[in-house]
Parts: C-alpha cells; structure tokens; sequence
C-alpha cells in the first residue's frame, strides 16, 4: 500500500497513457479514414470507387470527378449501384468527413471489407488542391 501511494502520480500517468494507446487504437477501427491522396492512388492503382453520401443539393454543388452520389440514408437500399466484387475499394466522402464515416461502417457491415471515408471529405480534398466539379 505504501508504494501505491508514493508512486500515486506515475501510475496515474501510466494508466492514461495506456487508455490514450487503446483509444487511438480503438479509434483507427471505425473508420479513420484515408487522405486524398492516398484516396486517389486507390482509384487509379486499385480501380477503386469514390462515393459521395452528401444529399443531391450538396453533391450538385460540387463533388469529385467520377464520384456516385449514394446519399447516407440510402446505402443500404441502394446496393445495386455499389460495385459488385466487395474486395474493391470503396472510398466513401461527404463534406467534412462525419458522414462519410459512418457510410463506411455501414459498408463494412455489407461486406465491403475495404470501404474506408476520406479523412476531412471535400474540404480536405480541395485543400490538397485536388479537382472538384459541380453538376
């Protein structure tokens, strides 16, 4: 009991930084994302498909070239315009990230085992200074 309590600091330290390592670990599971660069070598390297889950307003208003809008609320009534072959990287973006993140769990869940969101979504994509159109 005595060294618990001399030594009361170190293992508090000791315990965070163990719950911080598990949380980031933890984390990096649901969908942390992958950049726009990386986002791009999937889609021209791996033949992987960009899917923008933002409403048709948003999309409409500007999008990645080549991205099938699919919004959020209908992933999973809408499988039919996924790619067939579920190996295939699916990179999943909306405008900030959020969404396009849970669209990835969904397509995990689907059995999309490389659906991954585009970590910052649209506005990271235009701050890397990569093309963006509008329809």
């Amino acid at each position: 009991m005595k060294f618990v309590i001399d030594n009361l600091a170190l293992i508090a330290i000791a315990l965070v930084s163990g719950g911080m390592l598990l949380w980031s670990t933890f984390s990096r599971g649901t969908g942390g994302g992958v950049t726009p660069a990386e986002a791009v070598r999937l889609v021209n390297r791996e033949k992987g498909v960009l899917i923008d889950v933002c409403e048709p307003a948003e999309h409409s208003g500007g999008h990645c070239p080549g991205s099938r809008n699919i919004p959020l609320g209908q992933i999973e009534q809408r499988q039919s315009d996924l790619p067939k072959n579920k190996e295939t990287p699916v990179l999943v973006m909306c405008q900030s990230g959020a969404r396009a993140s849970r669209a990835a769990m969904t397509l995990r869940k689907l059995g999309y085992v490389r659906a991954s969101a585009v970590a910052g979504g649209l506005r990271a994509w235009r701050e890397a200074g990569l093309p963006v159109e509008k329809s």
